[in-house]
């Protein structure tokens, strides 16, 4: 398949080389602004290449990033920067480095969690956002979920393996996947070692930082935040019907906190839509059509 990006990178404010995926607008396209993604706890880039397709097609740059100790960004020296307030810090850095004023930004999961930390510390560089999949509440129970597998040693493993494994774990999130869309799946959530096996791509480190119990008590500063962020600028909040990372409840009331936020529930999804799904992508392209 031929690579339909250019690799990008630039320096975080304490030395490290960060990667991302730049998709430029499509031949013939008049430009319409820059959107920037930022993926999950364990993801990276890759997560977005489906969205960014589409995007680049009406005009719209699209920076997919790798959060620091991911994928193609160097892994951190210091374990405790890897936090949301750092990685917001890593995106104010992108944004300097290609001279952009302000752009639209699309989280999943801690993706939330950083366009959240940003918008409280340089709102005016987020044009619009859409929050996919968290928000400032998140059950214990969930945390306690995904504490059972992110981050442990896995054997090497073959592509059909790491599929059968990213099955065991997204199953009951992605009830209607397909064998090639686990092995999609696989193929980006792993990374190819010289002998030609797979491995999990990214420090295990992203995880033994990540502290639910901060969560639980940030709950009234990131209510606050989210609040600020819907009445500054249009957002978007997506919702997996099967989530337990963002209940129905919570979602609902992100939405109602300001009319210019908006609320879409993706069905048959649990922990987190794809964005490529019919209703996330029209329902962001419709976000987008508001942008200034």
């Amino acid at each position: 398949m031929t690579q339909s990006y250019d690799d990008l990178y630039w320096n975080s404010n304490d030395g490290l080389r960060l990667h991302a995926r730049d998709h430029a607008p499509a031949a013939g396209q008049s430009p319409r602004g820059t959107v920037v993604c930022i993926p999950g706890l364990t993801r990276n880039a890759a997560d977005f290449d489906a969205l960014a397709e589409t995007l680049t097609t009406l005009g719209w740059r699209v920076l997919a990033v790798d959060l620091r100790g991911r994928a193609g960004s160097a892994r951190a020296t210091d374990p405790a920067s890897y936090n949301p307030r750092t990685y917001a810090d890593d995106m104010v850095a992108l944004l300097r480095s290609q001279n952009i004023a302000k752009a639209v930004f699309i989280g999943t999961s801690l993706g939330v969690l950083v366009t959240i930390t940003l918008a409280s510390r340089a709102p005016e560089l987020i044009a619009a956002a859409v929050l996919n999949d968290a928000g400032p509440k998140v059950p214990r129970e969930a945390l306690a979920r995904i504490g059972k597998y992110a981050g442990k040693s896995l054997p090497p493993m073959d592509l059909e393996q790491a599929a059968a494994y990213a099955e065991s774990i997204g199953k009951a999130s992605f009830p209607r996947f397909t064998a090639e869309d686990w092995r999609a799946m696989a193929s980006r959530s792993f990374r190819q070692r010289n002998d030609g096996l797979l491995e999990l791509d990214y420090d295990p480190a992203v995880i033994r930082t990540t502290r639910p119990w901060v969560l639980w008590l940030l709950r009234p500063v990131l209510w606050r935040a989210v609040r600020a962020l819907t009445a500054r600028v249009p957002v978007l909040v997506v919702r997996g019907a099967l989530s337990d990372i963002l209940p129905a409840d919570v979602a609902r009331q992100m939405a109602a906190s300001s009319p210019t936020a908006s609320l879409v529930e993706v069905p048959d999804v649990g922990h987190a839509p794809t964005l490529s799904e019919p209703q996330a992508r029209d329902a962001i392209l419709t976000l987008l059509e508001r942008v200034q």
